[in-house]
């Protein structure tokens, strides 16, 4: 999820520009409270960390991704574009968890060039929450204010926390668990079912045909518990399309 700004072909979900903070470039700029999260709305699915699977599995559904680097999504909608928890005033619905690659934005670290293997704290500069002159103060001179310091750390945790998932993934996909999601929905007054697909999820017949000394290595290493995680959440995906079918009917 680090990347590199500026020149970069593609940037992460929801940014649109990336820039590094600098108290030459940014000497009077500071954070405004987060007003609204309407920049979530065209999106069904949110990227999530292992770190959050204990949470994240008692709100939404958690899938993986397609291609050959495939990552933990939490669908927060079944449809394309589609966000069932954020109402016309932009607001999160109560009560239900908000991902950290969320709360995150506009801030992320990033890779000034290819070739650094350094990470810079950067932001999108062209969301409003960051303006000269107003919010928090990021710079005190050229020092970074606790506003700041604050920023960088959980950045730093949320990569840390990138870094297990990945480790996360690759084991999956070692032990060749994940196979190709489809969920169908039998519903009352549906001509036909609702058939979802798009997504992998892991295959529970592989998992229970598992070798023992590869399952002892799941358990003992703590990953079972975020697989079982994934496998229980999927049950909430009946719920996320009563919410598609109340949002349609508005």
């Amino acid at each position: 999820m680090a990347s590199t700004p500026a020149n970069a072909q593609t940037l992460p979900l929801f940014y649109k520009s990336l820039a590094p903070l600098s108290s030459q470039l940014h000497p009077t700029h500071g954070l405004k409270p987060r007003e609204n999260l309407a920049f979530t709305r065209n999106t069904h699915a949110v990227p999530v960390t292992v770190d959050e699977f204990a949470l994240v599995q008692r709100h939404y559904p958690i899938v993986f991704g397609l291609g050959d680097n495939p990552a933990p999504l939490a669908l927060i909608g079944l449809n394309e574009g589609q966000n069932l928890y954020l109402g016309a005033d932009d607001q999160w619905e109560k009560g239900q968890y908000i991902p950290a690659f969320i709360r995150r934005y506009p801030f992320m670290l990033a890779r000034l060039t290819a070739e650094s293997d350094d990470l810079s704290l950067c932001f999108d500069d062209t969301d409003p929450q960051i303006a000269a002159g107003e919010g928090e103060a990021l710079f005190n001179g050229t020092d970074p204010t606790d506003t700041t310091k604050n920023v960088l750390a959980f950045c730093e945790q949320f990569e840390q926390a990138v870094f297990r998932t990945r480790s996360f993934m690759e084991e999956l996909t070692k032990l060749d668990l994940l196979m190709d999601g489809e969920v169908t929905i039998q519903r009352e007054g549906l001509t036909e079912p609702a058939v979802y697909r798009g997504f992998r999820m892991v295959s529970e017949e592989k998992l229970q045909n598992l070798r023992g000394d590869q399952a002892r290595k799941l358990v003992q290493s703590g990953l079972l518990g975020l697989v079982y995680a994934h496998l229980f959440s999927l049950s909430l995906i009946s719920g996320l399309f009563e919410k598609q079918i109340a949002a349609t009917n508005a």
